[in-house]
């Protein structure tokens, strides 16, 4: 519990994360107020889907590669 709690601080616009449903997508938006991300999905950069930070199960960095 203490390690999904810290995963959701961690979240920065920018990061790119995967979901409890196996979806790889960057986050554009925060809404802490809601608890809630914006994730722009696809190369097409036209999806982007509002949900839940308790879907989001991993979180990468733009300047870990």
């Amino acid at each position: 519990e203490k390690k999904q709690k810290a995963l959701m601080e961690s979240v920065e616009i920018g990061d790119s994360i995967l979901t409890t449903s196996g979806f790889y997508g960057m986050v554009i938006d925060i809404n802490d107020d809601q608890g809630t991300v914006i994730v722009e999905f696809g190369n097409n950069k036209n999806c982007r889907i509002p949900m839940n930070k308790t879907a989001i199960v991993q979180v990468e960095k733009p300047d870990a590669e």
